[in-house]
């Protein structure tokens, strides 16, 4: 980011979680030898990095033994049940070589408990968002304490929930404009994560990113907002903007941010730094595992593929999003990143992504593009 002030944030930790009560149809031999079900948190270890973890039922089988070499793929069609997701969530935020910490994140695997009884929710659903602040850390605060207010209160919310969130983007925007309290020059991206039931909506505006695990396969929900991107360098040009050396207007290392008032004309003018962000919607199903979040500090050091797949490893030695959070920290960090760093790792399902075998055939095959793709994240790790 090109962030010419910095100010350290205060650290919020926000914890809740779900449980697992459904257990699929089994015959009585196999009802015998139930698994074991463990409540609580993974242990903390002390760290100087701060993360937060928000957990539901861990499953923990005593002869679990999990290969964590490169998997492929096994599809299982035979039955086809509704796939309901069960969230747990770990995050981990670093301030990395910057002398400020300017990353702000928020993980709300209980949505309907967090919000007040009133508000109407279609369905179970969680939030997660992050949000990399420039020029200082009131937009990322502003922007991580009330974008999902203006969400919920939205009068499109929740009959049309991709109008709310477009919405909220602009609506969090002018009212920390009108914030006279605080530095309207600062600005922040903003990457949140809104789920109902199956359904996962990705809302970008920046260059954080949001990464789909889908049985070892990285399936990109989000574009980076890049001034240097094709798409974007055609908006900014046509509103008058200008990209000297992949800094929008000079000043600016992404095309699209919320705040930044300093660059931005009146309210509801068009603007070469935009605050629209850019929706991707999908259902999930019984093949994707999790979903990783981050900001730019982690995705300037690590492709995305690479990314799913140390995550898909670590969650099968320890089934822990928090660990695995910070694992993805770590590493950013060995490969030298130049920025703060906050990861988010959301897991939809109570056990770790599974050991998939092929079976043995005579048959010459060639690699499946799955495989492949889980090849090159090896590689890249």
């Amino acid at each position: 980011m090109a962030a010419r002030m910095d100010f350290s944030p205060p650290f919020a930790i926000i914890e809740g979680g779900y449980t697992n009560d459904n257990v699929p149809d089994m015959d009585n031999e196999k009802l015998d030898n139930e698994k074991q079900v463990t409540l609580g948190k993974p242990p903390r270890h002390l760290s100087i990095m701060q993360h937060c973890v928000s957990s539901g039922r861990l499953i923990a089988e005593a002869n679990l033994e999990l290969d964590v070499g490169i998997v492929v793929l096994k599809s299982s069609s035979d039955e086809k049940t509704e796939f309901l997701p069960v969230l747990r969530s770990g995050s981990c935020a670093e301030i990395g070589p910057k002398q400020y910490m300017e990353d702000e994140h928020i993980c709300i695997d209980d949505l309907i408990g967090h919000l007040e009884t009133t508000t109407k929710v279609p369905s179970l659903g969680a939030f997660y968002g992050v949000f990399d602040g420039h020029g200082g850390t009131d937009a990322a605060i502003f922007i991580r304490e009330n974008i999902l207010k203006f969400i919920v209160e939205d009068s499109h919310f929740p009959i049309c929930v991709e109008k709310a969130i477009k919405s909220a983007f602009l609506k969090a925007d002018y009212a920390f404009a009108d914030a006279s309290s605080l530095d309207i020059s600062s600005g922040t991206t903003a990457l949140t994560a809104l789920i109902f039931g199956r359904t996962l909506i990705i809302a970008n505006a920046g260059d954080c990113r949001a990464v789909l695990g889908r049985r070892g396969r990285a399936i990109e929900m989000s574009k980076d907002h890049k001034p240097n991107c094709t798409s974007e360098r055609l908006r900014i040009e046509k509103l008058g903007g200008v990209i000297y050396d992949g800094y929008l207007n000079g000043q600016l290392s992404v095309a699209r941010a919320l705040g930044d008032w300093h660059m931005k004309g009146p309210k509801g003018s068009a603007c070469p730094l935009s605050a629209e962000p850019e929706l991707q919607v999908t259902d999930l199903s019984d093949e994707d595992e999790f979903l990783v979040m981050g900001c730019d500090g982690l995705w300037d050091v690590m492709s995305s593929q690479c990314a799913v797949t140390m995550a898909r490893k670590e969650l099968m030695l320890h089934n822990d999003p928090e660990r695995c959070s910070r694992e993805l920290v770590r590493e950013a960090l060995k490969r030298n990143t130049c920025d703060n760093l906050t990861v988010i790792v959301v897991c939809f399902s109570a056990e770790p992504p599974p050991r998939i075998e092929i079976p043995q055939s005579r048959v010459r095959r060639s690699i499946s593009s799955e495989g492949l793709n889980l090849l090159k994240g090896v590689l890249d790790c």
